[in-house]
């Protein structure tokens, strides 16, 4: 699909001076190292007199960011996107600085460890060790994540589901990869989409193990549109770029909870890529995305 919208043009320009799209294809080390000076060009100030602390919640590397009367409010584990291969605390430091900030919510965002070092299930273990931390003080959250971390979110709910755990308030994912078949429309129509091709998600799943492989066939913790049944799970806003081969999982995940009388809101972005969110002060279309998962976030936990 062609992309007409300058912003968005200049933004992708930006980003491929930095990030290349062959940098999916580099050495994990290279990768990285070109992916974090990527995210250092967009990262913006975080707001003015946030409160935030790095911590360590059992045994996984966390950052929080606490804005005032959060503590009245349910909190946001987040789960940033990168593959499962690149991304930490500072690649998406900003936004969830943001989010904190437009929602009055505590984020906590989650250092999971990476792979190829790490095989699955490492990224869940380590996101749902956090959740079942904080909740187990009583509190309430909503999961939410990009990417990687969007599969990471949707994850949760079904460990949730099977463990008996704290289910999360709500999942609200964004442009997620959700296990979801690589013959869909958006896998040919965006063959050669910039910020990710189809080559290239098929180039982070050769980073998974054999097993993880074969897992990801019959288990929704690693591939959450393979689940036989979507009954118990909370809520979902998933938003997608329409110009990305990753589009189509988030409408048939909104399907699937659907079909079993759980609500779930689905919004398309025309003209954005992947990885748009860190065009959200370069590009109106990308602002405004981000603005409306803050307004699902409030609306959500407004007062019946």
């Amino acid at each position: 699909m062609q992309i007409t919208d300058p912003e968005v043009l200049r933004f992708i320009a930006d980003t491929q001076a930095v990030y290349p799209d062959e940098a999916n294809h580099a050495s994990t080390a290279e990768n990285r190292r070109m992916y974090d000076a990527m995210c250092a060009v967009f990262r913006q100030p975080r707001p003015e007199g946030l409160p935030v602390a790095d911590a360590v919640v059992a045994g996984v590397p966390v950052r929080r960011y606490t804005p005032t009367g959060s503590e009245a409010r349910p909190f946001l584990l987040y789960s940033h996107g990168g593959g499962f291969v690149v991304g930490g605390l500072d690649s998406h430091d900003d936004v969830c600085a943001e989010l904190a900030v437009a929602t009055g919510c505590e984020v906590i965002s989650v250092d999971y460890r990476l792979m190829p070092e790490h095989p699955f299930p490492a990224q869940i273990d380590d996101v749902s060790a956090v959740w079942e931390a904080e909740t187990a003080q009583g509190r309430a959250g909503i999961a939410i994540g990009d990417s990687a971390g969007g599969n990471l979110s949707a994850a949760l709910c079904f460990r949730m589901r099977r463990t008996g755990g704290a289910m999360p308030l709500a999942q609200v994912l964004i442009y997620p990869g959700l296990g979801g078949p690589t013959d869909a429309p958006s896998y040919t129509e965006n063959a050669e989409a910039p910020m990710l091709r189809a080559k290239d998600v098929l180039a982070y799943r050769k980073t998974m193990s054999p097993e993880a492989l074969e897992i990801r066939r019959t288990d929704p913790e690693a591939a959450p549109l393979v689940a036989r049944s979507f009954d118990g799970l909370p809520p979902a806003f998933i938003v997608t770029a329409d110009v990305d081969p990753l589009r189509d999982d988030g409408p048939a995940y909104q399907a699937a909870l659907q079909a079993a009388g759980i609500r779930a809101d689905w919004r398309n972005e025309p003209q954005l890529v992947h990885g748009y969110l860190r065009a959200r002060h370069c590009s109106h279309r990308a602002g405004t995305s981000f603005r409306a998962i803050c307004d699902w976030i409030n609306a959500a936990l407004a007062p019946a």
